[in-house]
């Protein structure tokens, strides 16, 4: 259950990544804050990455790895930019349910690409998740 205390960890992070993102958006350029933003990341992560990596495991990442985490990398550039533009021009508590979409999305993907199998009580949670996400987003 270790994944169980690490993903609320990134729910948490996750949140608090809305409210201060809207906050710091408010006055630049959405793309702009998104550049800034990954800067950062990139820095944090290459220092962690560094820190917790042996030299060796570098010199070992395969060519299906390395196109997959850039496909990967484009992917989370384009949500993020995507996520920062609605972001300046929409509510915190509208913008953050329907990007939480993206569990569904996931679930969709690793259905037809990864052959994983979506029980009923999953299925009855992603539908609550829609229907969660048009609840806050509707009018």
């Amino acid at each position: 259950m270790e994944w169980l205390f690490w993903a609320v960890l990134s729910a948490l992070f996750a949140g608090a990544t809305a409210l201060l993102a809207k906050i710091g958006v408010a006055e630049i350029n959405s793309n702009l804050a998104t550049a800034i933003r990954t800067t950062v990341i990139l820095l944090f992560s290459w220092i962690i990455a560094l820190a917790t990596t042996r030299g060796t495991e570098f010199g070992s990442i395969g060519r299906k790895t390395w196109i997959f985490l850039v496909l990967s990398g484009i992917a989370t550039g384009l949500s993020w930019l995507c996520y920062f533009r609605a972001l300046q021009v929409g509510p915190v508590s509208k913008v953050a349910p329907i990007d939480k979409l993206s569990v569904v999305v996931a679930m969709v993907l690793a259905m037809a690409f990864l052959g994983e199998k979506l029980n009923l009580r999953d299925g009855i949670g992603a539908g609550l998740i829609v229907l969660g996400a048009i609840v806050i987003a509707w009018r």
